[in-house]
């Protein structure tokens, strides 16, 4: 007997190893997990080396300042797209580094082995690729 195909959409939920953008260095472990619809991410673990395990998010401005970055949520509020069941959208991420909000969008990559975040302040926008880590 055969059993239909099935199709899976790729999903952002799990554990992903952040990757610099602009070093292309392995930076921490984000936990992704969803909620009625809607995504967040937390940092699991730091990766770099030059950040301190116990740092403190000192150029926070919202209610994350001066919280531990091991644990921080970076990722709020994204929902899935309407037209594409890979992308969610329509949140935001924190870069820890400088403090900054930007609107955010992932989309899952490559069978869900990767994903691509893109952080928007404005016009402008920094992409990066994840790779699972569970």
């Amino acid at each position: 007997m055969l059993l239909p195909a099935l199709s899976f959409a790729a999903t952002p939920v799990g554990l992903w190893k952040t990757i610099d953008d602009k070093t292309g260095k392995e930076k921490s472990l984000v936990r992704i997990t969803e909620n009625g619809g809607v995504l967040s991410g937390s940092i699991e673990k730091l990766l770099d080396p030059n950040v301190k395990k116990d740092a403190l998010c000192g150029a926070c401005s919202d209610d994350r300042k001066g919280k531990p970055i091991a644990g921080l949520n970076i990722i709020r509020g994204l929902k899935q797209s309407g037209g594409e069941s890979d992308v969610w959208e329509g949140g935001n991420i924190l870069d820890p580094k400088n403090g900054k909000v930007y609107k955010a969008r992932i989309k899952v990559i490559e069978g869900g082995k990767k994903l691509e975040l893109r952080g928007y302040l404005g016009p402008f926008y920094r992409t990066q690729v994840w790779q699972k880590a569970d």
